[in-house]
């Protein structure tokens, strides 16, 4: 089996605003191995969100191949796309994501629920998650019993559920305070330390530095791809 989980070649996106065309990304090549840390960065109308949203199997590129897991997603159906997206791929959002009505252990099972998990399997994988993340006795609680910070480790342990290939997280700390921001980047740390592969969209440099590998983009092209020294102690936030 090949090392590398992500491989994008030549990947381009177009977009057509009137008279006006706009290359959002225009000719992005990068691989990316199993057990990687990668921090993407760049300033705003730099292509970060457009690649994460490919990266993420959210869109489809213009042009070029991108192949996540050893499948060519490029050339898939939307229903297959759909499919590698909720096996794959584990999100985490700036806003969390979470449904209001429901329990930390129900909004966890909803990955599982898509995947046709049933009922006592998707419970016990759910707990499992859950306890991963430090949150073994806020299960039965609703997103508005809990803090900021245990509502972002909640979305952690849901991105986890499936066992997927890579956890994106897109401005994970931006909803919270520097504190709880803190802890969150530790449970990353966590994370990678036991095997995940992360990407990390950010602009804040504070947050890149805890990953080991930065790609940073401009006009919709990565101009710098370099590893990091992994420090000792990674308090560069705390």
């Amino acid at each position: 089996m090949s090392d590398q989980v992500i491989r994008l070649a030549g990947i381009t996106k177009r977009y057509s605003m009137g008279a006006e065309t706009i290359d959002a990304l225009a000719g992005v090549d990068c691989a990316i191995d199993r057990n990687e840390y990668v921090a993407i960065m760049g300033p705003s109308g730099s292509g970060k969100s457009t690649l994460m949203n490919i990266i993420g199997c959210l869109d489809r590129p213009t042009a070029g191949e991108y192949w996540l897991a050893e499948a060519n997603v490029s050339t898939l159906t939307d229903k297959d796309l759909a499919h590698v997206r909720n096996r794959e791929i584990g999100f985490v959002f700036q806003t969390f994501n979470l449904l209001p009505r429901s329990s930390a252990l129900q909004n966890v099972e909803v990955p599982l629920l898509y995947a046709g998990m049933r009922r006592r399997e998707r419970k016990t994988r759910a707990g499992e998650a859950l306890e991963r993340v430090g949150l073994a006795d806020r299960m039965s609680h609703r997103p508005n019993e809990l803090s900021g910070g245990q509502r972002q480790r909640v979305a952690v342990a849901r991105a986890l559920v499936n066992d997927p290939a890579i956890l994106l997280a897109d401005e994970p700390t931006g909803n919270l305070d520097s504190k709880t921001g803190a802890d969150i980047m530790r449970l990353f740390d966590e994370l990678h330390g036991q095997g995940q592969t992360i990407i990390l969209v950010t602009h804040e440099m504070d947050i890149a530095d805890r990953a080991l590998r930065h790609l940073h983009l401009r006009d919709g092209v990565i101009v710098e791809d370099y590893r990091v020294e992994q420090k000792e102690t990674m308090n560069a936030i705390d």
